[in-house]
């Protein structure tokens, strides 16, 4: 079963960001847990679409690197102008 991504936590400061690089962690339904996003950027390499966003139309989260080296994720491109991972609850 597909598990879900139910809420972000940001990085600290970074509160309003519309980055997803400044996403810190992401709440997986199935665990209960947060978890960081380089650990999600992990599982995502071993586990290609196994982690949907939890919001119409659920996108796949995708394993993402940045030019400097850094893990983080995205959803899948769609028709909306801000990604799906930024529009879940933050906390």
């Amino acid at each position: 079963m597909t598990m879900k991504a139910m809420k972000i936590q940001m990085k600290s400061n970074c509160g309003n960001s519309r980055s997803v690089q400044d996403i810190d962690s992401i709440y997986i339904d199935q665990t209960g847990t947060y978890w960081k996003k380089a650990v999600v950027y992990d599982y995502l390499k071993q586990f290609p679409k196994s982690i949907q966003v939890n919001i119409f139309p659920y996108p796949y989260l995708v394993p993402v690197m940045s030019v400097l080296g850094e893990k983080y994720v995205r959803s899948e491109a769609n028709d909306t102008v801000t990604d799906n991972l930024l529009k879940l609850p933050r906390e």
